[in-house]
């Protein structure tokens, strides 16, 4: 394995993996991840996961303490030896988070043209979309948005070509390979095939996002009545 290292800015480094999306890879990433949180050097004080890299955040003015030399290649240098005899090995089981969609209609406005674009019904999308163990990739795009991997390649639906200005929270959408929820209102150009009533993202809990990288995800079609009565 050949870990790369690039300057991300004056404040950050760029830990650079693997080179495609794949679970090999983001193993490697989480491994990463979790190898740096708990054996930090001194003055980093942030990281993000991506699908094959992490953004190694640090204070330059406090890993300059004990650089010699400037504080980049002082903290290149310390990452790259922490990361040495890296392995994917030594991960807990992923955690499993259920998620109930209510799918079609208002909640899932793209539902029925997805089931055109591949000449099946609806309900087959639906019945295939809670089928899959989605993985969670990264979060990014806005606070508490997941990136999953694992759509079948039976409703992997291109972007619409005309995004909207705004998905409500909480939608379900396809965009090309990937599934995920909208956490927030936003803009957004994906295919929406339905609604959960769960928030992916509160700033009042402890934990603000509900999913994490590593997670699994499984979906669970629900009525809209039962979306509805939903109380978190």
């Amino acid at each position: 394995m050949s870990i790369r290292f690039a300057p991300l800015g004056d404040s950050a480094i760029m830990v650079t993996l693997g080179d495609s999306i794949d679970e090999a890879t983001h193993r490697l990433v989480r491994a990463a991840t979790a190898r740096i949180e708990r054996r930090a050097p001194e003055g980093v004080v942030d990281q993000v996961p991506a699908f094959t890299s992490i953004a190694v955040h640090y204070d330059p003015a406090v890993v300059a303490r004990h650089a010699r030399g400037n504080p980049y290649s002082h903290l290149r240098k310390t990452l790259a030896e922490l990361l040495a005899d890296l392995s994917a090995e030594d991960l807990p089981a992923p955690r499993t988070v259920e998620i109930p969609v209510c799918y079609g209609g208002d909640f899932g406005p793209d539902l029925d043209d997805v089931a055109r674009q591949h000449d099946i019904t609806a309900d087959e999308v639906v019945h295939i979309h809670t089928s899959g163990d989605y993985l969670v990739y990264m979060i990014g795009f806005m606070p508490g948005f997941a990136y999953l991997g694992g759509l079948s390649k039976v409703i992997a639906t291109p972007r619409r070509k005309t995004p909207r200005t705004a998905v409500p929270a909480g939608t379900v959408g396809i965009g090309g390979s990937q599934t995920g929820v909208y956490p927030l209102v936003s803009p957004g150009g994906w295919n929406l095939i339905g609604r959960t009533p769960r928030q992916l993202f509160d700033i009042r809990r402890p934990e603000p996002t509900l999913l994490a990288t590593g997670d699994r995800v499984r979906f669970r079609p629900i009525t809209s009545a039962e979306f509805s009565a939903w109380r978190e």
